[in-house]
Parts: structure tokens; sequence; C-alpha cells
């Protein structure tokens, strides 16, 4: 059995489609087709069923399709060791990264990291603070940047920058008139647009609350939105306020179209993430390195 085989054989078994799997593959149909057979005559195994005019896994080929996996993504991670070890000419790197580090923070750091390393492949993920935590733990991540606080036993979490989070409302809210405002004012005298669950700017915004005695489910959320420029946008929209990063606020206070409120919320970190017992790949030590160098 080779390597070639059981590329062609998952192609086949993930698609039930001999022309679509070729076509993905680079080979003709006819190729794909006599690979499929050899393979099937030569262990005394039927991996697929004819059925009319497409074709299905039977038991034994999803019983197999498994191991072909597990077996080239072993392959995979091979050519990936040898790869590194010839001087990060050649590899793959997956960074998750929450939205505001990934917004604001980390893409000059990913532009000078592939101008030094153009051959490294970056898959490059937005998710929450949550997710991306759970990514880099899961294995699904090499490395990951978030904001806020990041509780797993897991993971090494190391800061790389400060960022400030601010409440903003548009000119003309009540809030806006520069006048300091306690917890259970911002509670009480408006609703609020909320970033979603798992958000560490939401997590951040809630512990302070926490802090100061105040409930936030005592908050109106009049609307729960996935990114910084939605909640801006809603905000300079309409009668509400929302607490966001200062970094993604600062346009839009320069400009005059939202007031930052009088109220003292917490310096959050950003934090680069990565899993305590995996052997980080040397592209993933490097990116790492780079980090921690923007920070100093």
């Amino acid at each position: 059995m080779t390597f070639e085989q059981l590329s062609i054989f998952v192609a086949v078994a993930e698609r039930e489609h001999l022309t679509r799997a070729a076509e993905a593959i680079g080979l003709t149909p006819s190729a794909v087709s006599a690979a499929i057979r050899n393979l099937e005559a030569y262990y005394r195994v039927a991996l697929f069923n004819r059925v009319g005019r497409r074709i299905e896994l039977t038991m034994e080929g999803r019983l197999f399709l498994d191991e072909a996996r597990a077996t080239l993504a072993r392959a995979r991670s091979a050519e990936l060791m040898l790869s590194e070890l010839g001087g990060l000419s050649r590899g793959r790197l997956a960074v998750q990264a929450s939205q505001t580090v990934a917004s604001y923070w980390l893409p000059p750091l990913l532009m000078r990291f592939h101008a030094e390393y153009p051959g490294i492949e970056l898959e490059f993920t937005i998710g929450n603070t949550r997710s991306v935590a759970q990514a880099v733990n899961a294995g699904t991540a090499d490395i990951g940047f978030a904001e806020g606080a990041v509780d797993d036993p897991a993971l090494a979490v190391m800061k790389v920058a400060d960022d400030a989070l601010l409440a903003v409302v548009a000119p003309g809210h009540a809030f806006s008139n520069g006048q300091s405002l306690s917890a259970s004012q911002l509670a009480e005298e408006t609703g609020w647009i909320m970033r979603e669950k798992g958000s560490g700017t939401r997590a951040a915004f809630e512990d302070t609350l926490r802090g100061l005695g105040v409930d936030p489910a005592l908050l109106r959320n009049v609307l729960t939105l996935p990114s910084n420029e939605a909640v801006l946008s809603a905000v300079a929209a309409g009668p509400c306020a929302a607490v966001v990063s200062g970094i993604a606020a600062a346009g839009r206070l320069a400009s005059g179209e939202l007031v930052a409120v009088n109220f003292s919320l917490p310096v959050r970190q950003f934090s680069i993430l990565r899993h305590k017992e995996r052997r980080p790949s040397r592209a993933a030590s490097m990116l790492e390195r780079m980090s921690l160098e923007q920070a100093g």
C-alpha cells in the first residue's frame, strides 16, 4: 500500500464520487478508479458499493477511512518536521485570535512573520477569547492570541500588550456630558449593545460590575453583536451604550462620532497562548518569539 493509494481512497471516500475526487487531487478519473480497484483486489476487501451511476462506502470502507486519515495525518506531520528542520522554508502554522487582537494588534506582526518566512503557510482564524483557548487546548490551533483573562491550566499565557476598555455612547446621549457615573446608573439608565458570550470584552465588563456589587443580568441588553465594528456602528446609530476596546474605538472617538463615558474600566491584557505539554513547532516558536519582542 502506498501513500498515493491512501490519498486517492480518502479523496474518493470523502466525496463518494470518482470524478470530483480526481479533480481534487489532480488525477484522471481512470487513474483514480484503477487505484481503488487495485487496492480492493490486493487486500480482497470491497471498499465501495457501485450503486447505479454512483458509489458509496461499504461498512469496511467506513472503518478503513478513519485509519487512512490518521495515517496520512502522521505522514503530513513527519513531512512538516522535515521541512522545519530544513530551515522554515516550508510548513504550515495555524493561528487563532480573538477579534480585537486580530483586527488591530496582530496583523502587522503576521506581515513581519510572512516577510521573514514566506514559505510558511499561515492559517488564520478569528474567534473570541473562549474559542481561542479551546482551539489551542484541542490542538486545532498551534498558537493563539486572546484578550482578557484566560483560565485554563493546560495553557501557557504570556502577556504581549495592554488594552484599555471604554464605555462609549453617541453624542447627545445622557451619558455623554462627562458626568461621573456609578455602576448602578450604568445598569439602570440606558440600554446596552453587548458582545457575544465568550468575548473577552464582555467578560471583563461583567467582572467589573460584579466587583462593584452590580449583577450584570440587570443590564438592559438591547442587542448582542459578534464584532467590535458592529457594536460601534450600532452605538453610533442609536440611544444605547457599549463597552469596547480603546484601540477599536479610537478612530470614532477622534472623529466625534462617539463619546467616552466617564466610568472607570480596567486595562486588560492581550496574551499569546500555547499548550504547555505540546512541543511547539519551529514556526510557532518563532512567532511566539517575535510576539514577545514586539511586546518588549
